[in-house]
């Protein structure tokens, strides 16, 4: 999928559809590296790779999380009008990033 069209379906993820398509082209950078993470945990250059088609609605969904939480970064607790925030971690939770398989291949 061309990072137009990413873009083009984040927008529509989103509630601000007016967010820069620079911004939303970082938060998918983010997303993507996310799933790399997963994908190589043991590699630590990326270079010339990209997500895989099969992962490119879990690097929406992971950009958008990352965008909803933008400015509460890191929030241990917040309650306001009976709405309750807690965010232990301030990464991805594991739910999202559990379809990605490691990749692995014999030592030679």
């Amino acid at each position: 999928m061309t990072e137009e069209k990413k873009i083009a379906m984040l927008r529509t993820m989103m509630e601000d559809q007016e967010t820069d398509s620079d911004i939303l082209s970082v938060y998918l950078e983010l997303a993507g590296q996310k799933i790399l993470n997963r994908m190589y945990p043991y590699k630590t250059d990326y270079d010339g790779l990209e997500v895989p088609d099969r992962y490119v609605m879990i690097q929406l969904k992971v950009a958008s999380y990352f965008l909803n939480k933008r400015g509460a970064e890191g929030q241990i607790q917040h309650i306001e009008n009976g709405t309750h925030r807690n965010y232990g971690a301030a990464d991805v939770p594991d739910g999202m990033l559990q379809e990605i398989t490691p990749f692995c291949q014999a030592i030679r």
